[in-house]
């Protein structure tokens, strides 16, 4: 299975970096992983509603012309459905089942993702109602990514 993270803008953190390296080896086994950076966009401190939106929409053109055809696509959105770790586990088998062999995850930046983006979505998840930097959730989200081939292959990190 092929594994795709989008997110908007890029790791700065030495101990971030080396928590993404580190899953990015432990997935290797499991998948070929692919990890793309989008820039970020520079705004004001404070946003006009039509600021957030053309933000959210440059973001968004970065994003969307990283998505290959044919790919499930899946939006990390704080309105979201929330999974457990089974069910994530659940869902990726699932849709390997079904012939998707090509998955992207989608982080967005600090206003979130576009209209456009979340359009093209084909499902839409939530790790919580709370936000956190796009950086710790890459590290969270290849944690749960990795957790969750290590339940479809019925081995221990799990518990």
């Amino acid at each position: 299975m092929n594994i795709t993270i989008i997110s908007v803008g890029k790791i700065k953190e030495k101990y971030f970096k080396d928590a993404i390296l580190e899953y990015s080896k432990r997935l290797s086994i499991y998948c070929k992983l692919k990890l793309i950076e989008v820039q970020d966009e520079k705004a004001p401190e404070s946003y006009s509603q039509a600021e957030i939106l053309q933000v959210k929409a440059k973001e968004g053109e970065g994003i969307i012309k990283n998505i290959k055809d044919g790919s499930y696509v899946i939006a990390l959105e704080v309105k979201g459905k929330m999974l457990s770790s089974e069910d994530l586990a659940e869902k990726i088998q699932g849709l390997g089942l079904q012939g998707n062999s090509h998955l992207i995850f989608i982080i967005g930046g600090s206003l979130g993702l576009s209209q456009e983006v979340l359009n093209r979505a084909d499902f839409k998840l939530s790790f919580s109602p709370m936000t956190f930097p796009h950086q710790l959730m890459k590290v969270v989200l290849l944690e749960q990514i990795y957790r969750a081939f290590k339940i479809n292959s019925n081995e221990p990190y799990h518990k």
